[in-house]
């Protein structure tokens, strides 16, 4: 009988532990002097669309891809500013800019999005502070060594802890699922994330926690309840464009929370 080693049949549990990579982030990208520190990568187009407009917050630096340019903006909070930029979708994208904002100086970082719920108790617009993500998708494993979580930061978590309730807002700490496959969230591989405790799924948090734990760098991310994925048929719920209000308030949240890191 043969026996098969499932880390060298499988290219994607190859870890190379190397610190350097042909192409660095910080090889291509040089801090900028007026780069923020803190920042908020924000999921949320038209939210930064407005807010950057109002606020008249300058652009102090663009990123490129096939995909066309993606401005960071210096956004003016209180007396100081934090970076502001979308992330892009998915774990690839959303690891290339978080790695370029890093080499551009950003160290302090909440992630702000939305995400597919597991358990339906968990209404439009619930917050969650994710607390570990299941390493369902790619990027994650050439960053850290195979397993089965990653995790954000704790500052990150605390962070937001102490924002929400501040505030006064409702939350429910939990695990998040990471997939690249939208279209392959099957009833039997849901069942299976539930029963091993996430309690929603997205596309990046795992890539975005094992990125900023090896840069070395502070990360929290804050979710809202989506769309609802725990049934016998999705349910959309409206989850994007009935709730403007909720991603504004959770945007400023989250630019307060990075003034705290």
């Amino acid at each position: 009988m043969t026996t098969i080693d499932i880390r060298t049949a499988c290219p994607i549990l190859e870890f190379d532990p190397s610190p350097a990579a042909l192409i660095e982030p910080s090889g291509v990208l040089k801090p900028q002097a007026n780069m923020p520190e803190s920042g908020v990568l924000c999921f949320f187009q038209e939210i930064i669309d407005k807010t950057c407009r109002q606020t008249n917050a300058p652009v102090v630096y663009k990123t490129n891809s096939e995909i066309g340019s993606n401005p960071i903006y210096s956004l003016p909070v209180g007396d100081r500013h934090i970076a502001v930029m979308h992330p892009g979708v998915g774990a690839p994208l959303a690891g290339a800019f978080l790695e370029e904002i890093i080499a551009l100086g950003c160290r302090r970082i909440i992630v702000v999005g939305g995400a597919g719920v597991l358990n339906r108790e968990l209404t439009v617009g619930h917050v969650v502070i994710p607390t570990s993500a299941v390493r369902d998708e790619g990027t994650s494993y050439h960053y850290l060594p195979p397993g089965r979580e990653a995790a954000p930061s704790d500052q990150g978590v605390e962070a937001l802890r102490q924002t929400l309730e501040h505030h006064h807002i409702p939350y429910t700490y939990g695990k998040t699922w990471t997939t690249d496959a939208i279209y392959r969230e099957t009833p039997a591989k849901i069942a299976r994330r539930r029963d091993e405790g996430c309690i929603v799924v997205e596309m990046e948090a795992a890539a975005l926690f094992a990125i900023a734990q090896f840069r070395g760098i502070t990360l929290g991310q804050l979710l809202y309840g989506g769309d609802d994925v725990s049934g016998d048929q999705w349910d959309h719920r409206d989850w994007i464009t009935s709730q403007t209000s909720t991603r504004e308030k959770l945007f400023w949240l989250a630019a307060e929370a990075s003034l705290k890191l």
